[in-house]
Formats: structure tokens, sequence, C-alpha cells
């Protein structure tokens, strides 16, 4: 009899192990209410209902498990299963190519952009993170950066001497100090602090961004210049992916397909919700560049891709810009 409950026993737990769900840790490093904090919710949602119950998606947002500089590691270790990062990750990586995201005014509008990023060029790009330990799964958009300081921005001799936060990037560098500034590297949760006390006098992000970290009440300017762009990879550890029971990767890959749809249709609507509230706050006068004014800035900054050509590589900025012209 007992031999027989200790079967038993072992039968169940066995199966409750068989039962129990694939569990994804999804870490990004923004707010919830940002487009890709909402499209990450959507893509966990989408996930488990479709996976009956067989996957579950763990959303950790704000850093609370990684910053910037810690999270790609974190993937490749098996840590987390899947990060959003933005695309100027990857150039520290070793992936130079993603630096391309990086170049001031390479993409003259969002069909530009997305004639690249759903296009062969984007494909391709994913498919050289396959050799870092890194599938990927879809680009998502946070739209155009805009110039913020504790002074004015209108022209680039504006720029001159002040200390401007970027993301970790050779062409970010490049770009500051084309405009004469100090570039500083800052881990993205750590920015509003950074102003705050004045340990950067300024920095480039979307609206949203701006708004939902709350970067408008200790900056007091905001330049509408659509200098640059700002997206993301989803990602995910590719030895995690390939042992996936292939039904549940083409669920995943529909949730993904799905919330990506998703992330495109709300980030431009968030963005300039956001600019609004940011210009209703009061705390920060927003002035747009003219016509002529975006004209300088583009003059401007035009040397930083011809100095990223060797890294980057001239084929490919080529090719980017073909489909700008297109």
């Amino acid at each position: 009899m007992k031999s027989l409950l200790l079967v038993l026993c072992v039968a169940l737990a066995s199966h409750a192990r068989a039962q129990a769900p694939i569990v994804i840790k999804f870490s990004h490093v923004v707010a919830p209410d940002t487009p890709k904090g909402q499209a990450a919710e959507r893509f966990k949602l989408l996930a488990e209902k479709a996976s009956g119950g067989r996957i579950k998606v763990e959303l950790f947002p704000n850093s609370q498990l990684y910053q910037d500089k810690d999270e790609l590691e974190a993937l490749q270790l098996g840590a987390v299963q899947m990060l959003a990062p933005s695309l100027a990750k990857f150039g520290p990586l070793g992936v130079k190519e993603f630096e391309a995201f990086d170049l001031p005014y390479i993409f003259p509008t969002k069909t530009a952009l997305y004639n690249v990023t759903e296009g062969e060029i984007g494909k391709a790009l994913l498919k050289k993170l396959e050799p870092k330990g890194i599938t990927g799964l879809a680009y998502w958009d946070n739209g155009f950066k805009m110039m913020s300081a504790n002074r004015p921005l209108r022209t680039p001799a504006d720029f001159k001497g002040l200390k401007m936060r970027i993301q970790s990037s050779r062409v970010l560098d490049a770009q500051m100090r084309t405009l004469g500034a100090q570039p500083q590297v800052l881990a993205f949760a750590d920015v509003y602090q950074a102003l705050k006390t004045g340990v950067v006098d300024g920095t480039e992000n979307p609206p949203s961004n701006m708004y939902t970290q709350k970067m408008h009440e200790v900056q007091k300017y905001l330049t509408v210049s659509n200098h640059g762009y700002l997206g993301y990879a989803v990602i995910v550890n590719k030895k995690f992916w390939d042992g996936l029971p292939a039904d549940l990767r083409r669920v995943l890959e529909q949730a993904m397909r799905e919330a990506t749809t998703f992330e495109k249709a709300i980030a431009q609507r968030d963005n300039d919700a956001a600019l609004e509230a940011i210009r209703r706050s009061g705390k920060t006068r927003i002035y747009t560049l003219s016509v002529k004014e975006q004209a300088d800035w583009r003059r401007a900054l035009a040397p930083v891709q011809k100095d990223m050509e060797e890294g980057i590589g001239k084929e490919l900025i080529g090719a980017i810009n073909r489909e700008g012209a297109r």
C-alpha cells in the first residue's frame, strides 16, 4: 500500500511539473504607461491567453531588475528571457550596424523608417544578433527625439558647452560633440536626478519618455527638433527561444505581431499627448524649429553620417538613405 501511495505521489508531482507554465521574464527600463510599457502588457495578455496558460509573462518595468548597462548581459546569461532595449544598445555589444539608427536626420519620415525596419534591411540586422546568443523578434517604435535643456536651443551654436546626457553610443557622442556639447553617458533611470541636480544640462528624448519620467519638471526649454529616432528591438535569449516547443513559438510570434501593431498605433498618439501635457504644465517652454532652422541643424549634423561610415558601413548608410528617398 505504501509503495502504491509513493508511486501515486511521484506521478502527481511529475504531472504538476509538466503542467507548470513556462515563465518569460520581460524586463525593460521605462514606465508602464509609455508605448513600450503598454505594448509589453499587451504582449503578456495575448501570449498568456493564446497559450492557454502554458506561458506566463512576468513584466519588470522601470529598471526594477536591471539598468541599461546590465540588461543585455542578463539576457545573454539567461537571467531574463526577454528585453526591449533601445537600438543604441547593440553598437556597444559589437553589432555596429545598429548604430545607423542613431544617425541624425537619417529617417526623414515614419514611412522611410518603416521601409527599413519592416523590410529586408531590418530583418538582416536582427539576424546579426544571433551570434551574440540573441534572437530578434520585432522593432518597436518610440518616435522622433527632441532636445531639452535649461537654456533655449534654437541654433546649433546654442549647444556650445552644454553637458548633454546620451545613451552609450559612438554616434550620439559624435552628434553632441559636432554641436559643441559635452556628451555624458547615463543610465535612463538616473537622468531625472542628474537633470535636477545639474550633473547634466539637458538631454534628448521623445515626449512620452520625457513626460512619464517627469523630466519636464527639471528642464526649462524643449525644442521640437525631430533630429533623431528612438526605437527598440524586442529580443529573447536564443537558447531559450530555440528550446521552446514549436507550437508555443508560433503562439509567441503571433502575440508579438499583434503587440507590435498595437505599439506602433499608440506611439505617435502618446507622444502627441505627452507634448501637449508638457505644454499645459507650464514648466517647460516648447519651441518648434522653423523650416530654415531645421535646415541649419541638418547641415550642422551632416558630417556625422560621413564620420560614421567606416564603423557602420557606407553601403548600409547608403541603402537606408535610398529607402528614405523612395
